[in-house]
């Protein structure tokens, strides 16, 4: 039986995920979580043979999740599920260590068959993400300015697109104020950006943010 456990903020998503696992009798979700931080708390507790993680939830983000979840247990496949299209986040949620990424939109249609892959050892990713995989590796291909940050400074950019203060994303992080600011004016740096117009106008036209 494979065991699987759904993290997800929105009970209906959670629903639904059930609803296509439990057309296949060698399937069961035996643990739901919606937030990272107890979905933390279920894997250490409890064993699965594969995660289901919604990218954006509450709290803990998807990113920091899977990156707790292979401390704990490396072997523990996970396969991100999201609303957003694979060029926007797939390449750096694999990279954090996810064996699987999902849009879910196309879950109904490929979630069992993603499951028995990374359950297999194998990787669940569409034929252009593996190319545009191979290019990062490689070192090659059109790398955009945000690609270049690291997890924490994407999710500061992109909190402050979403027009959450330095003193909110400090608060709702969990880091002091001034920790916040130098994440700031680095990803500033970085993307050759003078202000948060600026950069709220770059993820705004990227896509980068929650639909």
């Amino acid at each position: 039986m494979i065991r699987i456990v759904i993290a997800d903020d929105h009970e209906i998503v959670r629903a639904g995920l059930k609803q296509i696992i439990a057309d296949d009798s060698d399937m069961e979700v035996a643990g739901e979580s919606n937030n990272g931080e107890n979905l933390i708390e279920l894997v250490k507790k409890n064993d699965y043979d594969v995660v289901l993680l919604d990218l954006k939830m509450s709290g803990l983000s998807g990113i920091e999740a899977i990156k707790h979840i292979k401390a704990i247990k490396p072997e523990l496949p996970i396969i991100v599920l999201s609303m957003h299209a694979e060029d926007q986040y797939a390449v750096r949620t694999i990279k954090a260590g996810a064996s699987g990424y999902l849009t879910k939109e196309t879950a109904a249609e490929n979630l069992v068959n993603a499951i028995r892959k990374v359950v297999g050892g194998g990787k669940y990713i569409s034929s252009t993400l593996a190319e545009t995989l191979a290019d990062t590796l490689a070192g090659g291909g059109a790398s955009r300015p945000h690609e270049s940050l690291t997890d924490r400074e994407f999710q500061v950019m992109c909190m402050i697109a979403s027009g959450k203060t330095v003193s909110e994303i400090a608060s709702e992080l969990f880091l002091s104020v001034k920790t916040i600011s130098t994440y700031r004016q680095r990803l500033l740096e970085k993307m050759n950006m003078k202000n948060n117009s600026e950069l709220t106008h770059y993820v705004i036209k990227n896509n980068l943010l929650d639909m």
